[in-house]
């Protein structure tokens, strides 16, 4: 992606946790960025707290609505005129569906509208801009793409077609967008009173041959790795960050 001085980055899922995180990094970064999330009033807290940090929108998007989808990236063309990045972070996060024989269809679907389809309505809608722009798309997959808990069948389902979308897209709209997508494993989301009113156990953090936690920080530093000018001969990955706990054999005692 070329260097154009103004660069625009969408990313949805920005009112909290991760998302939030990797706007704010961007914003650091002197990205101008459109915060989207399903939460206006979540969003617009969000938006108030990064004030003064850079350019940077809040428009409220339900990512499995092709309408709220169209209209919001609208809204960010009207704003800013270009696109230069899609960071496609939203979706449901509790991965426990219950056990399988009571899964219902309603709810498999509707994990997989907002998890795999929101980001494929996303992606189509943004596609014209990032052509333009020879932008930048990256999908928040997760570890658990490749692994699992019991009775997440809707979540893990959702987050491994979302790493073919990845690759499947990367090469369709290659050589003018690429495509990648991130795997966090174990992320510490709470907000800092949270987090002093319940710590993490040291053996939550012992377990990481990384010695700790992963932080949005962590993901939002990857992301904007693979949206900048350095990545520029990388696309169709997916990058698992999860502090290498996934490379761990553990056996029980």
């Amino acid at each position: 992606m070329a260097d154009h001085g103004l660069r625009v980055a969408l990313v949805t899922g920005a009112a909290r946790g991760i998302g939030h995180g990797i706007a704010a990094d961007l914003l650091a970064r002197g990205w101008s960025v459109a915060l989207a999330d399903i939460d206006a009033d979540e969003g617009r807290r969000a938006l108030d707290a990064l004030a003064g940090t850079g350019e940077a929108m809040f428009v409220e998007i339900d990512i499995s609505d092709e309408a709220s989808v169209v209209q919001g990236i609208d809204a960010v063309r009207a704003r800013f005129g270009r696109l230069d990045a899609l960071v496609n972070n939203a979706g449901i996060a509790d991965p426990d569906n219950g056990p399988l024989e009571r899964l219902s269809l309603a709810e498999w679907n509707r994990r997989l509208g907002t998890n795999l389809t929101g980001a494929f309505l996303m992606t189509k809608h943004s596609v014209p801009m990032l052509r333009e722009s020879h932008g930048s798309i990256v999908n928040m997959a997760s570890t658990r793409a490749a692994q699992s808990e019991p009775n997440t069948e809707a979540y893990a389902s959702s987050k491994g077609a979302l790493v073919a979308f990845t690759h499947a897209t990367a090469v369709s709209l290659g050589p003018d967008v690429r495509v990648n997508a991130v795997s966090p494993g174990w992320i510490d989301t709470r907000g800092e009173a949270e987090r002093q009113q319940e710590p993490l156990r040291p053996i939550d953090h012992a377990q990481h041959a990384a010695g700790r936690v992963g932080r949005p920080a962590d993901v939002a530093a990857l992301v904007a790795y693979l949206v900048g000018d350095e990545s520029g001969f990388v696309t169709g990955q997916n990058f698992t960050i999860d502090g290498g706990i996934s490379r761990q054999m553990i056996y029980a005692e």
